[in-house]
């Protein structure tokens, strides 16, 4: 019995009617153009006929069958596609351009079909290789078929009342029930007044000079956060789960970290620890301690995740550990973390979760008289300032400056040993403002505090 090799799917009359429903009428293009792309068309002259389309489109010049001729001519493709015969056919076999977008949606579909074939091939492929990182493999597979999602997630304009129906339904009677689509609790009072809480799809950077407690407030968010009953992510790529475990225990505890890692305790503060470790256990954090990933291991993972114990929200502590999906490189570290970042905040928009990315400040900032931390410190920036929807800092003047220094130079106030000042640079969606925090350094604690209009901020006096 012989068979024959099955053709991928494709539509070639729905490929004919698009283009000639545009030679018709040509101003139809752009109920389109938004979601069909010339690599949709399974038949190469169809593509050609709808790429002169589009360029003549872009060109703002008329689309029709004399136009789209000259503009296959230029191109030196009028012939292979058929010459003006060809044009002629395709205008006769549709009668009218009203469902355009209908044969569009056609193409586009079997399109996606033929790329979801090549997935499975490349899939395939991945799996004669036989890798011995079974991770970097799935990651791998998973990214193939994201890509085709991604890819096939075209947006274009909706009315104003489609936009607002979410908004209608969160404010709903379900609403104090139903956590999907609510903005995630920092459970700092403040932070939650000026941000109105982590908010879905943002990206969110912390960041700081080492050890100012950059990591401590991203652990303080996601436990305050997990006992809201949001599911919590941690990918920490510094830290091992055993350490992230210590600081958590420690924060809830109240027991200093030293003491629990030595086990010099009190019978009262051995109490409170077994106490820390029950409520602890029952919370909806889970860890991720590999170190040097890529930002899509960290979507394929997080994807998982959400499907298998929802995911409300994420951290990634720090990013300039994380490593570019390029692999070997230029050198350029800027560029590749510009890339990192575009990843990061396509992640919070793929898994609608706010993403707190830990990021490093560079040493401009010791360089300077003022040590309060700007945008431009973020260390090797590129796109992370931009990219970002959120951009806070942690100041702390006992980290940079001794209590000599501080009474020398301003001998009518306190030394502000562990206070913390949480400058809020950035908020696409707000107000910014500083907010001052107490530290308790010994069991890694962050606590809200209100903020004397005297001593706002310190470094500007």
């Amino acid at each position: 019995m012989v068979q024959t090799e099955k053709l991928p799917p494709h539509d070639i009359q729905a490929e004919e009617s698009v283009v000639g429903s545009l030679l018709i009428d040509g101003e139809a293009v752009t109920r389109i153009s938004g979601f069909l792309k010339a690599e949709d068309f399974y038949r190469e002259r169809n593509r050609w006929c709808y790429e002169a389309c589009i360029a003549l489109l872009n060109r703002s010049e008329a689309i029709n069958q004399v136009t789209v001729a000259h503009e296959l001519e230029r191109r030196g493709v009028l012939e292979d596609a058929g010459g003006s015969a060809y044009l002629s056919h395709v205008v006769s076999v549709v009668p009218t351009s009203v469902h355009l977008e209908h044969y569009g949606r056609i193409v586009n579909r079997t399109a996606t079909m033929r790329r979801l074939i090549r997935a499975a091939d490349g899939i395939a492929q991945i799996g004669f290789e036989n890798e011995a990182d079974v991770n970097n493999a799935l990651s791998r597979a998973e990214d193939m078929l994201f890509g085709i999602r991604a890819g096939n997630r075209n947006r274009d304009f909706v009315p104003i009342r489609d936009a607002l129906e979410p908004y209608l339904e969160a404010t709903g009677p379900l609403a104090a029930d139903d956590q999907a689509g609510q903005p995630i609790n920092s459970g700092f009072r403040n932070l939650d007044a000026l941000l109105g809480g982590l908010q879905r799809s943002d990206m969110i950077v912390l960041a700081a000079r080492p050890s100012v407690g950059k990591s401590t407030l991203a652990l303080n968010l996601a436990r305050n956060a997990a006992t809201s009953r949001a599911v919590v992510g941690i990918f920490s790529l510094e830290m091992g789960r055993e350490q992230i475990a210590m600081r958590l225990l420690a924060a809830e505890a109240r027991v200093d970290m030293h003491r629990i890692r030595t086990r010099l305790v009190t019978d009262d503060e051995q109490a409170r620890v077994v106490n820390s470790i029950g409520f602890l256990s029952d919370l909806p954090i889970y860890v991720d301690d590999t170190p040097m990933q890529t930002v899509s291991e960290l979507r394929g993972k997080a994807r998982r995740l959400q499907l298998e114990h929802g995911l409300d929200f994420v951290v990634v502590d720090y990013m300039q550990l994380l490593n570019g999906s390029s692999r070997g490189g230029d050198g350029n570290r800027t560029q590749e973390v510009s890339e990192i970042s575009r990843q990061l905040k396509g992640m919070a928009r793929d898994l609608k979760v706010p993403v707190l990315a830990v990021s490093q400040l560079s040493r401009a900032i010791e360089r300077r008289e003022s040590r309060l931390p700007i945008l431009s410190d973020l260390r090797e920036s590129g796109s992370i300032e931009q990219d970002a929807d959120v951009v806070m800092f942690i100041h702390r003047v006992d980290k940079t400056m001794s209590e000599e220094e501080w009474n020398r130079t301003n001998p009518q106030l306190p030394f502000p040993r562990g206070v913390a000042e949480i400058v809020v640079a950035k908020h696409r969606h707000g107000p910014t403002a500083n907010l001052s925090m107490a530290v308790r350094d010994n069991f890694g604690q962050f606590i809200d505090r209100p903020v004397p209009a005297e001593t706002a901020s310190y470094e500007r006096r």
